[in-house]
């Protein structure tokens, strides 16, 4: 029976041999999720622009709802909140999507010869594409409102590189535990919901008692969030000491994320 690696290496070493195929794999999901429809790949920039909309009328004009960072721009709010859920909405995406990565592709396990690990960065290539068309919007909207963006908008994939290594390896752990135990698949959805509540993408982290703070900074998207929303709104640099801690956790969870992905790869074809 083929033995598959776990080295860290072997991670980096897969990706860079199967970057051709990921790239076709990643444009043909892209362009097959429009497939039919009339507005085609169009969609991609009118559904966040519909969505900022939405959030601007709800929370700046409706609820009236304001950041507290002492603006009183009616718009602050829907872009500051809009930059949050840019960071929720790519980890959802992907994390929604896993536990179904290797069911969903049953050819590709029992067929051919496919290295099944491309799966997840094919799953992250199109979520990055989307993240990418709502930063363009985020970064269109900030331009019109306020003026020529920060800097420190660079900075935003540096921010989200440990976000990146963080979801691979959960989708790495979510899509083989999926193989073998399919209610994962409801339990993750449930899970995302709750999350989007539990981090400081309505609020900001300052309006949690102090006291509880700690607790909500265990969640992995706050500091990736509060990071993004620092760069693109604020025009702050990153926090060094907070960046450190999120890619040394994210290096160990995607290397453990893959190093089950192999473990138990070879029971693909067995259960399904």
């Amino acid at each position: 029976m083929e033995k598959f690696s776990i080295l860290p290496s072997e991670m980096a070493r897969g990706f860079w041999k199967n970057r051709a195929l990921i790239g076709a794999l990643v444009k043909r999901e892209i362009v097959g999720r429009y497939r039919g429809s009339v507005m085609g790949i169009l969609w991609s920039f009118l559904i966040p622009i519909f969505m900022l909309s939405v959030y601007t009328l709800v929370f700046s004009v409706i609820f009236k709802a304001r950041w507290g960072t002492g603006g009183d721009s009616k718009t602050e709010f829907a872009l500051v909140l809009f930059a949050g859920l840019l960071v929720y909405n790519f980890f959802a995406e992907c994390i929604n999507r896993s536990p179904l990565l290797i069911i969903n592709n049953i050819n590709y396990v029992k067929k051919v010869i496919f290295p099944l690990e491309v799966l997840p960065w094919v799953s992250m290539g199109a979520a990055l594409f989307h993240a990418l068309i709502s930063l363009s919007v985020w970064i269109a909207a900030y331009a019109l409102l306020f003026g020529v963006p920060h800097l420190t908008v660079l900075l935003i994939p540096l921010v989200f590189l440990p976000l990146i290594l963080f979801v691979m390896g959960f989708s790495w752990l979510l899509a083989a535990s999926g193989v073998y135990l399919r209610d994962i698949s409801q339990l993750i959805g449930i899970i995302t919901t709750t999350l989007m509540f539990l981090s400081p993408i309505f609020y900001p982290a300052t309006a949690i008692p102090e006291q509880y703070r700690s607790l909500l900074f265990m969640n992995p998207l706050t500091p990736v969030i509060e990071l993004a929303r620092s760069v693109l709104f604020f025009g702050h640099g990153i926090d060094w000491g907070v960046y450190s801690i999120c890619m040394g956790v994210s290096v160990v969870v995607c290397w453990l994320g893959f190093a089950w992905f192999q473990k138990t790869r070879k029971g693909f074809a067995d259960v399904l």
